[in-house]
């Protein structure tokens, strides 16, 4: 459940990617695979210990290989911001003992073996490493904003009273959610919420103790909130119909925040104004501390003044020049009258650092009027956020004469 989306895990990849001498502190640990000489084989040269584990039994290879699925998980850049986050807040009151992890764990070569060290001698900062790095790559997030710079109630009682009303709310309304349990956790300035619900019981076709069979279970759904009280905003992940969001919001307010009731949501009448970027001259501002190596604009998505629904769409290979979109935008302005159309969408190619010495990571802005950007919350999409504000590109009051373009769900 809490694996990188975009990650594909398979057991003798993970085998490949990992140290042997990790691999060999592992089976230890678990009793398991004392016939494999770890030392004597080759590194990625993994076909023997791959035959010692096909040979153990299934119940044990399962529980591994879930624990293998969650190191694979971390194994990534937000991976690694998401255990420095768990162990920042766990000790907070200990400094000494945070500058020891992080060195550590710096001192490992690369996040393969990060994520196996952590989950090996810092077990008590993996439950939340995980949860928090599922978080940083769930899509459609709802944002409100507006709320009252009001201390979340973290304690059981607040937890026990949002997972009631989520209970009741699902129950009433499409006959699911018969149990509900709700996880809090600290994450910098941020309270997380992590609700599961019980979800419509289902059977799925599975092979058990091999035997092949359809096996009835009930899994949970899963409702996520992220409270800043410092900026009195709520986001809320929830997949399914749009009529949930706001009563989730409002257990939220009245069984978290102790409010009466969902304050009202303040209408945010801001637009980005995107036309300066399809000025050639035009400077994307960052600090060289922040890491970001480069941006260029790649795509413009360009709408009418005059026709309603009329639209020239141009993307050029910005990794290879990164004037191309310019020289693109000129060949069209020779038969189209350019200034009768307003910049509506922009897609953004960055290069960004995100720890010295390694391979820059490509990244993808995309920004759509009104107000959409598809910049998440993690360390480097805050970072590329700040180069946006930097350089003037930011949500603002509507000047005449701007289209707005028709708002694309769940894109933000």
């Amino acid at each position: 459940m809490r694996g990188d989306m975009g990650r594909h895990y398979s057991t003798r990849d993970f085998f490949r990617q990992m140290p042997n001498r990790l691999l060999a502190r592992y089976f230890a640990a678990r009793g398991a695979l004392a016939e494999v000489d770890f030392a004597a084989l080759k590194e990625t040269r993994i076909e023997p210990l791959f035959a010692a584990w096909l040979e153990l039994p299934e119940a044990d290879r399962n529980a591994m290989e879930a624990e293998f699925s969650e190191m694979h998980a971390l194994s990534s850049e937000k991976g690694w911001c998401a255990m420095r986050d768990e162990a920042e807040w766990q000790l907070r009151e200990r400094p000494e003992e945070f500058a020891q992890f992080m060195e550590t764990l710096a001192a490992q070569e690369g996040h393969a073996e990060r994520a196996m060290v952590a989950f090996l001698d810092y077990p008590q900062f993996w439950k939340g490493a995980t949860y928090f790095s599922h978080a940083d790559n769930l899509p459609y997030w709802r944002k409100r904003k507006g709320l009252p710079h009001q201390r979340a109630r973290v304690h059981e009682d607040g937890r026990q009273a949002l997972a009631e009303g989520i209970r009741d709310y699902f129950h009433r309304t499409e006959g699911r959610g018969n149990n509900c349990v709700v996880e809090t956790l600290r994450r910098g300035e941020l309270d997380y919420f992590f609700a599961y619900p019980e979800d419509y019981s289902q059977q799925s076709v599975e092979w058990v103790n091999g035997e092949f069979g359809r096996r009835p279970h009930t899994p949970a759904f899963e409702v996520v909130y992220v409270y800043s009280e410092k900026d009195g905003t709520l986001d809320l992940n929830c997949r399914g119909a749009n009529k949930a969001v706001e009563p989730l919001q409002a257990m939220f307010a009245t069984e978290i925040l102790g409010l009466p009731e969902l304050p009202p949501d303040p209408e945010d009448e801001r637009i980005y104004d995107l036309n300066p970027l399809r000025q050639r001259g035009f400077q994307f501002v960052y600090d060289a501390a922040s890491g970001i190596e480069r941006v260029a604009v790649k795509k413009l998505r360009l709408s009418s003044k005059v026709v309603k629904g009329d639209r020239i769409t141009l993307e050029a290979d910005a990794a290879a020049r990164r004037e191309a979109i310019y020289d693109l935008l000129d060949e069209v302005g020779k038969s189209a009258r350019l200034s009768t159309y307003n910049v509506t969408q922009v897609e953004l190619a960055a290069l960004v650092a995100t720890k010295a010495g390694e391979k820059p990571k490509a990244a993808t802005v995309r920004i759509t009027c009104p107000n959409s950007c598809s910049l998440k919350y993690d360390d480097m999409d805050l970072k590329l956020r700040e180069m946006l504000v930097a350089s003037g590109i930011e949500p603002r009051e509507p000047t005449a004469g701007l289209e707005l373009a028709e708002p694309e769900a769940a894109e933000a």
